[in-house]
């Protein structure tokens, strides 16, 4: 995550550069849409209109202001979640394979490449699987191949949630709605409206 000073000939702007920064610390590690980390995010400063006054380019002016732009840059940019990925490396017999692609189905788990070990009636199946799927998995993996089925996790990587999470219906949409409730955010989600100020001329 980065915020890249884009302007030109704007005066005063060392004056505010560490209030700046110190409100993208603080947007960056709670985000907009439920108040989660951000990632790859990159905010690009094209102007400024500072007071000539330097008691009104302090921080207590400046922050909060910095934050609602910021804001209002998450909302007007088309955001999206992203979802954790367990790597599941999965040794089976090879008359059991159903049942690891039966419980992979069950759980939103891709599976990526199946390795025959030659000499021995087993296969390594590689598969990522969502952490939020991750509970109960082994035990179902179990139930499903008939206890042959070992598996093992570690996270791999992040991956984009399927559909817009500000349209409701989405997979992304329920899961931004179950993490409002349950941080006690506002059922209501934020519009760009509430953060966009107009300059007074």
């Amino acid at each position: 995550m980065v915020v890249v000073d884009m302007t030109k000939g704007v005066q005063f702007l060392n004056e505010i550069k560490d209030h700046v920064v110190g409100a993208f610390m603080q947007i960056t590690t709670g985000g907009i849409l439920c108040d989660e980390v951000l990632r790859g995010v990159r905010y690009n400063l094209e102007d400024v209109k500072l007071h000539a006054d330097s008691i009104h380019r302090g921080a207590g002016q400046v922050m909060p202001c910095a934050k609602k732009v910021f804001y209002a840059c998450q909302l007007g940019s088309g955001p999206r979640m992203l979802e954790p990925m367990y790597l599941v490396e999965i040794t089976v017999p090879l008359d059991a394979q159903q049942g690891v692609f039966t419980t992979l189905n069950t759980k939103r788990g891709e599976v990526d490449q199946i390795l025959d070990r030659p000499g021995t009636p087993l296969s390594l199946m590689r598969a990522y699987l969502p952490v939020m799927e991750s509970f109960g998995f082994t035990q179902l993996l179990r139930q499903n191949t008939g206890g042959k089925a070992f598996p093992q996790m570690k996270f791999s990587h992040w991956k984009h949630m399927s559909g817009d999470p500000m349209k409701e219906g989405t997979p992304a949409h329920a899961t931004l709605m179950n993490t409002r409730k349950r941080k006690g955010l506002k059922e209501e989600l934020p519009v760009f409206s509430d953060y966009y100020d107009k300059l007074q001329g």
